[in-house]
C-alpha cells in the first residue's frame, strides 16, 4: 500500500476480530510516535476514555539531555493516568506507561516491564521495534500496536513481528500524519490492519476492545 491508497483498509485473509484475538481477549496496546508524537499522543489517548481495561505501552522519541515533562503535558490531556515507565513493574490496566528518555522499554517473559540502555536501534533509544518484539512474543495475538507519526522507519521490524504473532496492527495515515515516516515504514511491510486518520483510531482501538468482550 503506497501512502496515495485508501486511508482505511480492512484485513482479507486475516480478520482480526476472530480466531485467537477473539477468543483471548486483547491485553494491550503499545504505541510508537516520534517527531509531532506529543500532539498525536495526545489526541489519541484523550479520546480512549477512561477506564480502559489494557494498559498501554507508550515509545516517544525524546532528548534524553532534557527532563522530560511528556507524563505530565499528556496526563493532564487523558482521562488515564500517565506515567513513566519503572523496571520490574506490571503494566497496571487503564495506566499509560512511557518510556523513560534515552532507554529501551521492553515486556520480559514474565509480563513486566523492563528497561534497558542497550544500543541505539536505528539510531534511537527508546526503540518502538523493541517494545513491539517484547508485546508480540509476550501476548501474541491478544496485543493492539499503534504507529503514529515520525520520522525514519523505528516500529517497522516491530509491526511486523505484532503481525506474526496475530496482533493487530493500526498506523496513522501517512497522507494526514504532521511526519509520515514512520507510519509509512509501517504500511510499507504489509503487515498494518488499519490505516486511518489519527481522529479515528481510538475509536477503533475501542471498537477491538468492545467486540472482544472488554
Amino acid at each position: 500500500m503506497t501512502a496515495d491508497q485508501p486511508t482505511a483498509r480492512r484485513p482479507t485473509a486475516r480478520q482480526p476480530l476472530t480466531g485467537q484475538a477473539a477468543a483471548g481477549s486483547y491485553a494491550v496496546v503499545a504505541v510508537a510516535s516520534s517527531a509531532g508524537g506529543v500532539q498525536g499522543l495526545s489526541e489519541l489517548l484523550g479520546a480512549l476514555g477512561p477506564r480502559l481495561p489494557v494498559p498501554v505501552l507508550v515509545v516517544q522519541h525524546l532528548d534524553p539531555r532534557h527532563r522530560t515533562v511528556i507524563a505530565d503535558v499528556l496526563d493532564r490531556r487523558t482521562d488515564l493516568p500517565v506515567q513513566i515507565a519503572e523496571a520490574g513493574e506490571k503494566p497496571i490496566p487503564g495506566t499509560v506507561h512511557i518510556a523513560p528518555p534515552g532507554r529501551h522499554l521492553l515486556v520480559g517473559s514474565d509480563g513486566k516491564l523492563t528497561l534497558s540502555d542497550a544500543e541505539l536501534v536505528h539510531f534511537v533509544r527508546p526503540s518502538a521495534d523493541l517494545l513491539f518484539e517484547s508485546v508480540a512474543a509476550f501476548y501474541g495475538s491478544r496485543a493492539i500496536a499503534c504507529v503514529l507519526t515520525g520520522t525514519g522507519v523505528d516500529g517497522a521490524m516491530g509491526v511486523e513481528a505484532v503481525h506474526s504473532r496475530g496482533g493487530t496492527v493500526i498506523a496513522e495515515n501517512p497522507q494526514t500524519a504532521q511526519f509520515s515516516g514512520m507510519p509509512q515504514a509501517a504500511v510499507n511491510t504489509g503487515a498494518v490492519d488499519f490505516v486511518l486518520p489519527l481522529v479515528e483510531i481510538a475509536e477503533v482501538v475501542r471498537g477491538l476492545l468492545d467486540a472482544t468482550g472488554q
